[in-house]
Protein backbone atom coordinates (compact mmCIF):
# COMPACT_ATOMS: atom_id res chain seq x y z
CA UNK A 1 0.00 0.00 0.00
CA UNK A 2 2.11 2.98 -1.44
CA UNK A 3 0.94 6.55 -0.01
CA UNK A 4 -1.41 8.18 -2.14
CA UNK A 5 -2.80 11.56 -1.89
CA UNK A 6 -5.77 13.85 -4.05
CA UNK A 7 -3.48 16.05 -5.00
CA UNK A 8 -0.44 13.88 -6.16
CA UNK A 9 0.44 14.26 -9.87
CA UNK A 10 -2.60 13.21 -12.48
CA UNK A 11 -2.61 9.26 -13.32
CA UNK A 12 -2.27 9.77 -16.66
CA UNK A 13 1.13 11.36 -15.98
CA UNK A 14 1.94 8.85 -13.78
CA UNK A 15 1.09 6.36 -16.76
CA UNK A 16 3.29 8.12 -19.47
CA UNK A 17 5.87 8.24 -17.08
CA UNK A 18 6.14 4.21 -16.85
CA UNK A 19 4.95 3.93 -20.44
CA UNK A 20 8.12 5.29 -21.95
CA UNK A 21 9.97 2.19 -21.02
CA UNK A 22 7.09 0.19 -22.56
CA UNK A 23 9.38 -0.24 -26.20
CA UNK A 24 12.19 -1.48 -23.78
CA UNK A 25 10.16 -3.71 -22.02
CA UNK A 26 9.33 -5.41 -26.13
CA UNK A 27 13.15 -5.00 -27.20
CA UNK A 28 14.16 -6.91 -24.00
CA UNK A 29 11.40 -9.69 -24.72
CA UNK A 30 13.11 -9.73 -28.43
CA UNK A 31 16.51 -9.92 -26.91
CA UNK A 32 15.80 -13.23 -25.20
CA UNK A 33 14.27 -14.48 -27.60
CA UNK A 34 17.37 -14.33 -29.74
CA UNK A 35 19.48 -15.63 -26.94
CA UNK A 36 17.65 -18.69 -26.65
CA UNK A 37 17.74 -19.35 -29.56
CA UNK A 38 21.76 -19.60 -29.75
CA UNK A 39 23.13 -22.96 -29.62
CA UNK A 40 25.34 -22.21 -26.47
CA UNK A 41 22.57 -20.96 -24.65
CA UNK A 42 20.15 -23.93 -25.55
CA UNK A 43 23.34 -26.15 -24.31
CA UNK A 44 23.35 -24.83 -21.32
CA UNK A 45 20.20 -25.87 -19.50
CA UNK A 46 20.28 -23.82 -16.30
CA UNK A 47 20.92 -20.47 -18.39
CA UNK A 48 18.13 -21.76 -20.90
CA UNK A 49 15.88 -21.72 -18.31
CA UNK A 50 16.39 -18.50 -16.39
CA UNK A 51 16.29 -17.01 -19.90
CA UNK A 52 12.87 -18.55 -20.17
CA UNK A 53 11.58 -17.71 -17.52
CA UNK A 54 11.93 -13.70 -17.56
CA UNK A 55 10.72 -14.37 -20.66
CA UNK A 56 7.27 -16.16 -19.52
CA UNK A 57 7.21 -13.20 -17.16
CA UNK A 58 7.24 -10.84 -19.88
CA UNK A 59 4.97 -12.28 -22.38
CA UNK A 60 1.34 -10.92 -20.95
CA UNK A 61 2.90 -7.51 -20.72
CA UNK A 62 4.50 -7.70 -24.17
CA UNK A 63 1.28 -8.59 -26.02
CA UNK A 64 -0.73 -6.17 -24.56
CA UNK A 65 2.19 -3.39 -25.07
CA UNK A 66 1.99 -4.65 -28.75
CA UNK A 67 -2.13 -4.75 -28.30
CA UNK A 68 -2.18 -1.31 -26.76
CA UNK A 69 0.34 0.10 -29.29
CA UNK A 70 -1.88 -1.08 -32.29
CA UNK A 71 -4.98 0.15 -31.41
CA UNK A 72 -3.58 3.73 -30.42
CA UNK A 73 -2.29 3.38 -34.24
CA UNK A 74 -5.55 2.78 -35.46
CA UNK A 75 -7.16 5.20 -33.80
CA UNK A 76 -4.35 7.94 -35.02
CA UNK A 77 -4.86 6.51 -38.94
CA UNK A 78 -8.48 6.94 -38.59
CA UNK A 79 -8.19 10.36 -37.56
CA UNK A 80 -6.13 10.97 -39.83
CA UNK A 81 -8.24 9.81 -43.07
CA UNK A 82 -11.48 11.13 -41.46
CA UNK A 83 -10.00 14.66 -41.22
CA UNK A 84 -8.92 14.34 -44.79
CA UNK A 85 -12.49 13.46 -45.52
CA UNK A 86 -14.12 15.91 -43.83
CA UNK A 87 -15.65 13.03 -42.06
CA UNK A 88 -14.49 13.82 -38.08
CA UNK A 89 -17.93 15.09 -37.75
CA UNK A 90 -20.17 12.67 -38.93
CA UNK A 91 -22.26 10.43 -36.69
CA UNK A 92 -21.09 7.32 -37.84
CA UNK A 93 -17.37 8.05 -37.84
CA UNK A 94 -17.32 9.57 -34.10
CA UNK A 95 -19.37 6.42 -33.08
CA UNK A 96 -16.60 4.58 -34.63
CA UNK A 97 -13.78 6.50 -33.19
CA UNK A 98 -15.75 6.20 -30.08
CA UNK A 99 -15.63 2.24 -29.93
CA UNK A 100 -11.36 2.20 -31.23
CA UNK A 101 -10.87 4.79 -28.24
CA UNK A 102 -12.58 2.57 -25.74
CA UNK A 103 -10.11 -0.13 -26.66
CA UNK A 104 -7.80 2.05 -26.39
CA UNK A 105 -8.68 3.19 -22.62
CA UNK A 106 -9.14 -0.87 -21.62
CA UNK A 107 -5.61 -1.96 -23.11
CA UNK A 108 -4.25 0.85 -21.60
CA UNK A 109 -6.14 -0.20 -17.97
CA UNK A 110 -4.90 -3.71 -18.80
CA UNK A 111 -1.11 -2.54 -19.06
CA UNK A 112 -1.73 -0.01 -15.97
CA UNK A 113 -2.43 -3.44 -14.05
CA UNK A 114 0.66 -5.46 -15.56
CA UNK A 115 3.15 -2.92 -14.61
CA UNK A 116 2.03 -2.29 -10.91
CA UNK A 117 4.67 -3.78 -8.80
CA UNK A 118 2.85 -6.96 -6.72
CA UNK A 119 2.16 -6.46 -3.05
CA UNK A 120 3.71 -9.70 -2.09
CA UNK A 121 1.51 -10.67 0.69
CA UNK A 122 -1.70 -9.86 -1.56
CA UNK A 123 -2.62 -13.47 -1.50
CA UNK A 124 -2.09 -14.13 2.28
CA UNK A 125 -4.69 -14.53 5.02
CA UNK A 126 -5.38 -12.11 7.44
CA UNK A 127 -5.12 -11.46 11.01
CA UNK A 128 -7.73 -8.62 11.84
CA UNK A 129 -7.26 -7.18 15.29
CA UNK A 130 -10.40 -4.39 16.52
CA UNK A 131 -9.96 -2.42 19.53
CA UNK A 132 -12.08 0.13 21.33
CA UNK A 133 -10.04 3.62 21.66
CA UNK A 134 -11.29 6.94 22.48
CA UNK A 135 -15.06 7.01 23.55
CA UNK A 136 -15.61 4.84 26.60
CA UNK A 137 -18.86 2.20 26.56
CA UNK A 138 -19.84 3.83 22.74
CA UNK A 139 -16.14 3.53 21.15
CA UNK A 140 -16.93 -0.39 22.37
CA UNK A 141 -20.19 0.05 20.89
CA UNK A 142 -18.77 1.05 17.83
CA UNK A 143 -15.97 -1.50 17.91
CA UNK A 144 -18.75 -4.33 17.62
CA UNK A 145 -20.00 -3.25 14.94
CA UNK A 146 -16.76 -2.68 13.26
CA UNK A 147 -16.28 -6.74 14.19
CA UNK A 148 -19.71 -7.18 12.64
CA UNK A 149 -19.20 -5.57 9.35
CA UNK A 150 -15.89 -7.22 8.50
CA UNK A 151 -17.36 -10.93 9.59
CA UNK A 152 -20.19 -10.07 6.93
CA UNK A 153 -17.95 -8.65 4.34
CA UNK A 154 -15.93 -11.98 4.64
CA UNK A 155 -18.93 -13.98 4.18
CA UNK A 156 -20.00 -12.36 1.06
CA UNK A 157 -16.83 -12.96 -0.22
CA UNK A 158 -16.98 -16.61 0.78
CA UNK A 159 -14.32 -16.32 2.88
CA UNK A 160 -14.11 -18.15 6.52
CA UNK A 161 -14.15 -15.43 9.22
CA UNK A 162 -12.98 -16.68 12.76
CA UNK A 163 -12.63 -15.03 16.20
CA UNK A 164 -10.06 -15.88 17.64
CA UNK A 165 -10.15 -14.51 20.94
CA UNK A 166 -12.37 -11.26 22.03
CA UNK A 167 -13.59 -9.67 25.25
CA UNK A 168 -16.63 -8.04 25.78
CA UNK A 169 -17.54 -5.20 27.40
CA UNK A 170 -21.02 -5.22 30.16
CA UNK A 171 -23.50 -3.08 28.04
CA UNK A 172 -22.54 -4.48 24.99
CA UNK A 173 -19.54 -4.14 21.78
CA UNK A 174 -16.53 -5.61 22.63
CA UNK A 175 -12.86 -4.10 24.41
CA UNK A 176 -11.03 -6.11 21.48
CA UNK A 177 -11.26 -8.91 19.24
CA UNK A 178 -8.97 -10.64 16.33
CA UNK A 179 -10.14 -12.52 13.47
CA UNK A 180 -8.76 -14.61 11.51
CA UNK A 181 -9.72 -14.31 7.91
CA UNK A 182 -9.40 -17.10 5.39
CA UNK A 183 -9.87 -16.91 1.88
CA UNK A 184 -8.51 -15.82 -1.55
CA UNK A 185 -7.99 -12.30 -1.86
CA UNK A 186 -8.65 -11.33 1.78
CA UNK A 187 -5.22 -9.19 2.56
CA UNK A 188 -5.52 -7.57 -0.62
CA UNK A 189 -9.29 -6.49 -0.22
CA UNK A 190 -8.75 -5.65 3.31
CA UNK A 191 -5.49 -4.33 4.09
CA UNK A 192 -5.70 -0.56 3.54
CA UNK A 193 -8.42 -1.14 6.91
CA UNK A 194 -5.51 -0.65 8.81
CA UNK A 195 -5.76 2.66 11.14
CA UNK A 196 -7.95 4.65 13.62
CA UNK A 197 -11.96 4.45 12.39
CA UNK A 198 -13.99 7.61 13.72
CA UNK A 199 -17.99 7.30 14.58
CA UNK A 200 -20.20 10.18 14.98
CA UNK A 201 -23.63 10.07 16.23
CA UNK A 202 -25.87 10.29 19.40
CA UNK A 203 -25.31 7.47 21.26
CA UNK A 204 -28.52 6.12 22.56
CA UNK A 205 -27.65 7.28 26.38
CA UNK A 206 -27.52 10.83 25.48
CA UNK A 207 -30.61 13.10 26.68
CA UNK A 208 -29.54 16.17 25.29
CA UNK A 209 -29.38 14.62 21.85
CA UNK A 210 -25.50 15.88 21.36
CA UNK A 211 -23.73 14.34 18.79
CA UNK A 212 -20.56 12.29 20.51
CA UNK A 213 -17.22 11.61 18.91
CA UNK A 214 -15.78 7.97 19.54
CA UNK A 215 -13.07 5.66 17.79
CA UNK A 216 -11.33 2.55 17.04
CA UNK A 217 -8.87 1.19 16.18
CA UNK A 218 -8.18 -1.88 13.02
CA UNK A 219 -4.73 -3.50 12.46
CA UNK A 220 -4.63 -5.71 9.33
CA UNK A 221 -1.78 -8.29 9.25
CA UNK A 222 -0.59 -10.76 7.08
CA UNK A 223 -1.03 -13.99 8.54
CA UNK A 224 1.97 -16.04 9.01
CA UNK A 225 3.15 -19.54 8.71
CA UNK A 226 5.73 -21.36 10.85
CA UNK A 227 7.85 -21.33 7.60
CA UNK A 228 7.96 -16.86 7.56
CA UNK A 229 9.14 -16.82 11.35
CA UNK A 230 11.15 -18.65 12.65
CA UNK A 231 10.87 -18.36 16.61
CA UNK A 232 13.36 -20.14 19.12
CA UNK A 233 11.24 -21.43 22.04
CA UNK A 234 13.73 -20.11 24.59
CA UNK A 235 12.30 -16.69 23.65
CA UNK A 236 9.04 -17.46 24.72
CA UNK A 237 7.73 -17.20 28.26
CA UNK A 238 4.58 -19.07 28.34
CA UNK A 239 2.33 -18.43 31.23
CA UNK A 240 -1.02 -20.59 31.77
CA UNK A 241 -3.91 -19.46 34.32
CA UNK A 242 -7.62 -20.12 35.05
CA UNK A 243 -10.16 -18.46 32.31
CA UNK A 244 -12.13 -15.61 33.01
CA UNK A 245 -14.72 -15.20 30.40
CA UNK A 246 -16.77 -18.04 28.10
CA UNK A 247 -16.11 -21.41 28.33
CA UNK A 248 -18.48 -23.88 29.62
CA UNK A 249 -17.79 -25.38 32.47
CA UNK A 250 -13.69 -25.39 32.02
CA UNK A 251 -14.22 -21.74 33.24
CA UNK A 252 -12.15 -20.82 36.79
CA UNK A 253 -11.85 -24.45 37.00
CA UNK A 254 -8.70 -25.31 35.10
CA UNK A 255 -5.68 -23.71 33.71
CA UNK A 256 -6.52 -23.37 29.98
CA UNK A 257 -5.94 -19.45 29.37
CA UNK A 258 -2.31 -18.98 28.09
CA UNK A 259 -0.21 -16.03 27.99
CA UNK A 260 2.64 -15.99 25.59
CA UNK A 261 5.44 -13.33 25.98
CA UNK A 262 7.59 -12.94 23.39
CA UNK A 263 10.71 -11.55 24.96
CA UNK A 264 13.03 -10.04 22.60
CA UNK A 265 10.29 -7.55 21.39
CA UNK A 266 8.20 -7.60 24.73
CA UNK A 267 5.09 -8.33 22.51
CA UNK A 268 2.09 -10.59 24.79
CA UNK A 269 -0.68 -12.61 23.60
CA UNK A 270 -3.23 -13.79 25.41
CA UNK A 271 -5.74 -16.44 24.25
CA UNK A 272 -8.26 -18.00 26.99
CA UNK A 273 -11.92 -18.53 24.60
CA UNK A 274 -10.98 -21.91 24.15
CA UNK A 275 -11.63 -25.08 26.69
CA UNK A 276 -8.29 -26.58 25.82
CA UNK A 277 -4.81 -25.24 26.87
CA UNK A 278 -3.08 -26.67 23.54
CA UNK A 279 -5.79 -24.58 21.26
CA UNK A 280 -5.81 -21.62 23.33
CA UNK A 281 -1.72 -21.93 23.00
CA UNK A 282 -1.92 -22.51 18.63
CA UNK A 283 -4.17 -19.52 18.47
CA UNK A 284 -1.71 -17.35 20.22
CA UNK A 285 1.10 -18.53 18.27
CA UNK A 286 -0.89 -17.58 15.42
CA UNK A 287 -1.19 -14.22 16.20
CA UNK A 288 2.11 -13.89 17.79
CA UNK A 289 3.81 -14.77 14.37
CA UNK A 290 1.82 -12.76 12.32
CA UNK A 291 2.04 -9.31 14.28
CA UNK A 292 6.12 -10.61 14.50
CA UNK A 293 5.60 -10.41 10.72
CA UNK A 294 3.84 -7.49 10.39
CA UNK A 295 6.65 -5.44 12.48
CA UNK A 296 9.25 -6.97 10.20
CA UNK A 297 6.92 -5.22 7.13
CA UNK A 298 6.83 -2.06 8.82
CA UNK A 299 10.20 -2.62 10.26
CA UNK A 300 11.22 -2.73 6.19
CA UNK A 301 9.03 -0.39 4.91
CA UNK A 302 9.93 2.43 7.27
CA UNK A 303 13.59 2.30 6.24
CA UNK A 304 12.65 2.72 2.16
CA UNK A 305 11.40 6.17 0.64
CA UNK A 306 7.61 7.41 1.30
CA UNK A 307 6.85 6.55 -2.54
CA UNK A 308 7.99 3.18 -2.02
CA UNK A 309 6.30 2.61 1.42
CA UNK A 310 3.76 -0.41 1.52
CA UNK A 311 0.50 1.12 3.60
CA UNK A 312 -1.73 4.00 2.12
CA UNK A 313 -1.05 6.85 4.52
CA UNK A 314 1.67 6.53 7.32
CA UNK A 315 1.28 3.51 8.48
CA UNK A 316 0.41 4.85 11.91
CA UNK A 317 -2.47 3.21 13.70
CA UNK A 318 -2.88 6.96 15.38
CA UNK A 319 -3.94 8.19 11.98
CA UNK A 320 -7.54 8.42 11.34
CA UNK A 321 -8.11 6.96 7.81
CA UNK A 322 -12.37 7.36 8.01
CA UNK A 323 -15.36 8.59 9.89
CA UNK A 324 -19.03 7.42 9.82
CA UNK A 325 -21.34 10.14 10.19
CA UNK A 326 -24.77 8.65 11.62
CA UNK A 327 -27.17 11.51 11.36
CA UNK A 328 -25.81 12.27 7.34
CA UNK A 329 -25.59 8.66 6.73
CA UNK A 330 -22.24 9.26 5.25
CA UNK A 331 -19.00 7.55 5.39
CA UNK A 332 -15.41 9.39 4.04
CA UNK A 333 -12.47 8.06 3.91
CA UNK A 334 -9.51 10.94 3.98
CA UNK A 335 -6.81 9.24 2.57
CA UNK A 336 -8.66 9.54 -0.55
CA UNK A 337 -11.21 12.15 -0.43
CA UNK A 338 -13.79 9.23 -0.63
CA UNK A 339 -17.08 9.83 0.63
CA UNK A 340 -20.80 8.04 0.17
CA UNK A 341 -23.66 8.25 1.86
CA UNK A 342 -24.62 4.60 2.02
CA UNK A 343 -23.79 4.33 5.95
CA UNK A 344 -25.99 1.74 6.63
CA UNK A 345 -25.13 -0.75 3.81
CA UNK A 346 -21.49 -0.26 4.29
CA UNK A 347 -22.00 -1.44 8.24
CA UNK A 348 -23.60 -4.46 6.94
CA UNK A 349 -20.73 -5.41 5.29
CA UNK A 350 -21.03 -4.07 1.62
CA UNK A 351 -17.31 -2.48 1.30
CA UNK A 352 -17.26 -3.29 -2.25
CA UNK A 353 -17.20 0.31 -3.88
CA UNK A 354 -14.65 1.63 -0.51
CA UNK A 355 -12.33 -1.10 -1.25
CA UNK A 356 -12.57 -0.44 -5.45
CA UNK A 357 -11.63 3.23 -5.02
CA UNK A 358 -8.92 2.30 -2.24
CA UNK A 359 -7.18 -0.22 -4.67
CA UNK A 360 -7.67 2.08 -7.37
CA UNK A 361 -5.40 4.55 -5.38
CA UNK A 362 -2.79 1.95 -4.68
CA UNK A 363 -2.26 1.09 -8.02
CA UNK A 364 -2.08 4.52 -9.22
CA UNK A 365 0.58 5.23 -6.50
CA UNK A 366 2.53 2.14 -7.19
CA UNK A 367 2.82 3.61 -10.25
CA UNK A 368 4.01 6.96 -9.29
CA UNK A 369 6.68 5.20 -7.60
CA UNK A 370 7.45 3.59 -10.13
CA UNK A 371 7.60 6.60 -12.72
CA UNK A 372 9.59 8.13 -9.73
CA UNK A 373 12.63 5.00 -9.57
CA UNK A 374 12.91 5.42 -13.61
CA UNK A 375 10.08 2.77 -14.29
CA UNK A 376 10.75 -0.84 -15.03
CA UNK A 377 14.21 -1.61 -15.61
CA UNK A 378 15.96 -2.67 -18.64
Amino acid sequence: MIPWRPRSPSPARNVRAVFDKLDDIVRRSLDLEAQMALPEVAADGARSAELAREHATLAPLVAAVLAWQEARTDLAAATELAQAAGLDDAPLWRAEADAVGQRVAQLEERLRDLLVPADPDDGRDVILEIRAAAGGDEAGLFAGELRDMYMAHARAQGWRATVLTESTQAIGGIKEAIIEVVGTGAFADLKHESGVHRVQRVPATESQGRIHTSTASVAVLPAAQEVDVAIDPNDLRVDVFRSSGPGGQSVNTTDSAVRITHLPTAMVVSCQDEKSQHQNRDKAMRILRSRLLSAERDRVAGARADARRTQIGTGDRAEKIRTYNFPQSRITDHRIGFTAHNLSDVLAGNLDELIAALRAAEREARLAAAAAEGGVDD
